[in-house]
């Protein structure tokens, strides 16, 4: 599912709301989760799953073209873990 998608399905599960009102709220939510976990926080969506980061370590990488040896610094990285009820409806017969 993308972005308009998901516009689409709020929409039409809420007509009694409109297009920009929709589009607000889904924009607060995401950058609401972007904002926790740039702070370093964890977001937890109950029968979803959580949001959070983990640390990358330093190291050395190689440049594919060259061959040549670079360092790849440190860095953050989002991390998502399924929720118990996601992985039962994942996993479902």
């Amino acid at each position: 599912m993308i972005r308009s998608e998901l516009l689409q399905a709020l929409a039409k599960d809420n007509p009694e709301l409109h297009n920009d009102e929709i589009e607000q709220v889904v924009d607060i939510f995401f950058e609401e989760i972007a904002q926790r976990l740039a702070e370093g926080g964890r977001v937890e969506l109950r029968g979803f799953g959580a949001f959070s980061t983990r640390e990358r370590d330093a190291r050395k990488g190689r440049n594919p073209r060259t061959g040549e040896p670079v360092d790849v610094p440190g860095k953050r990285v989002p991390y998502f873990k399924p929720g118990k009820e996601m992985r039962q409806r994942l996993n479902a017969e």
